[in-house]
């Protein structure tokens, strides 16, 4: 039946949907369904329950929003009939500015929470009357045992990006929810890998589900170029990027990925001291307006390199992102699809450009199994400066080396042995200590800056 109605389908229009719908669609710009709406919207409209394994980028937010905006229809009553769950709140409030775009005909009422801030104001907000609730796990819970939202009317629950939920320990919190909302429901999972941990959650709550799978899970966005540099440490990474980044009109709008906040901070001073265009960090110590403020900049053109952890690797949605750069490679796997997915999004071509130093090296042939398929390597260009690499750098490698080796043979004894009780080097001290006068970055400097 599904096969049948996705054959017949070739426009939104095609889906029954109603004019205040439609008229949005067309002002927001989409042409045609993609491959995930025309395979999830009409099942969704059914009232089955999902499985959905789809990367972000690939229009899988409006393949459930849509249904969920025709089956809620109209603002009705004080408490959310539809729940909406993201495991960040900068995807939590990219899916609430798409129920915006969307329900912009329609008298919906709709907000989006999340913590880092207080709820006061949110919780105005949900006494006035709400018809969808978007919100991460943590905050919906809090706000529910405070007796400030009332669950009991819910007939639709989402649970996006499923698998990083289930990375970053938010199991216990949905748990809870499930035992209170009504068990009448439909349920809507989406999730880009199925990670042994989804199979379990998806098991527990959804009801013979139908499973729609748009791409093989985990392989990145067919749009996106990818290459890889092996590049020996990280006074040479710097001089990588300094030089890929020369070509202002090809990297006009980069997102460099890092895999410490410090890196992001560090990175992103060093493109500011050289002024190489309008840079912005993001990452957990920002303040939830500071990200906001700089992902909006960024969006708007304003800002050529955003700079960013994880964090924020599955809450942007920018169409024209031309380069996303693995500054350092990510240690959870499946985050390197969601890196690369900032690129390539909607059906636009994208790059992505990874530098791996010798011990990152082993977590990319992990990355390439995950993915089922080898990324590209090219030579590091004859123009870049390969940097000596410090007694300190080499010994951090080699200790990751030996580490990685250990955990795949417990009987390994390691190249590099670290007695217990033996004193750390002087570089991680200071490195721990946040001492300037160790850092690799203060080297970068313009000479004028250096002390006489």
């Amino acid at each position: 039946m599904a096969e049948e109605a996705e054959k017949e389908i070739t426009t939104f229009e095609d889906f029954k949907l109603n004019r205040q719908l439609l008229n949005a669609i067309e002002e927001a710009g989409y042409e045609k369904p993609t491959p995930i709406q025309l395979k999830a919207i009409p099942v969704i409209m059914g009232g089955h329950d999902v499985m959905g394994i789809a990367q972000t980028g690939t229009g899988k937010t409006a393949a459930f929003l849509l249904p969920i905006l025709m089956k809620v229809k109209y603002a009705q009553g004080m408490n959310p009939r539809a729940i909406i769950l993201a495991p960040t709140r900068e995807l939590a409030m990219q899916i609430e500015e798409h129920i915006t775009l969307l329900g912009k005909y329609t008298d919906i009422r709709h907000t989006v929470i999340y913590g880092g801030l207080g709820p006061k104001t949110q919780i105005e907000t949900i006494n006035k009357g709400l018809d969808i609730l978007v919100s991460t796990p943590k905050r919906l819970m809090e706000l529910y045992l405070k007796g400030e939202l009332i669950l009991k009317e819910v007939k639709t629950l989402v649970l996006d990006e499923a698998d990083k939920m289930m990375d970053m320990g938010f199991m216990p919190q949905i748990r809870q929810m499930l035992e209170v909302i009504p068990r009448k429901r439909q349920n809507l999972l989406f999730s880009a890998t199925m990670h042994p941990k989804v199979v379990e959650l998806s098991e527990e709550f959804l009801e013979f589900p139908t499973r729609i799978e748009v791409t093989p899970q985990a392989t990145p966005v067919e749009t996106v170029s990818q290459v890889l540099y092996q590049v020996p440490n990280l006074r040479t990474k710097i001089a990588m990027l300094e030089h890929i980044i020369q070509d202002r009109e090809t990297f006009n709008r980069v997102i460099i990925f890092t895999r410490s906040k410090k890196n992001a901070e560090d990175v992103a001073k060093f493109l500011e001291r050289r002024e190489y265009g309008e840079v912005r960090a993001i990452h957990g110590n920002k303040g939830q307006n500071t990200r906001i403020n700089s992902m909006e900049a960024f969006k708007g053109g304003e800002v050529r390199f955003l700079v960013a952890t994880d964090v924020a690797s599955r809450g942007i949605d920018v169409t024209m992102v031309s380069h996303v750069i693995n500054f350092d490679v990510p240690f959870v796997y499946e985050d390197y699809v969601h890196r690369i997915g900032r690129t390539g999004r909607a059906e636009n071509a994208g790059a992505a450009i990874t530098f791996a130093n010798p011990a990152e090296m082993y977590h990319i042939r992990k990355i390439e199994k995950l993915i089922r398929m080898r990324i590209p390597e090219q030579p590091m260009p004859p123009e870049v400066k390969i940097h000596e690499i410090t007694f300190e750098e080499q010994q951090a490698i080699a200790r990751d080396i030996d580490h990685q080796k250990r955990t795949e043979n417990p009987d390994f004894k390691g190249a590099f042995h670290e007695k217990k009780g033996k004193h750390k080097s002087n570089f991680e001290k200071g490195k721990k200590k946040g001492d300037p006068k160790n850092s690799v970055w203060q080297k970068t400097k313009k000479k004028g800056s250096r002390r006489k």
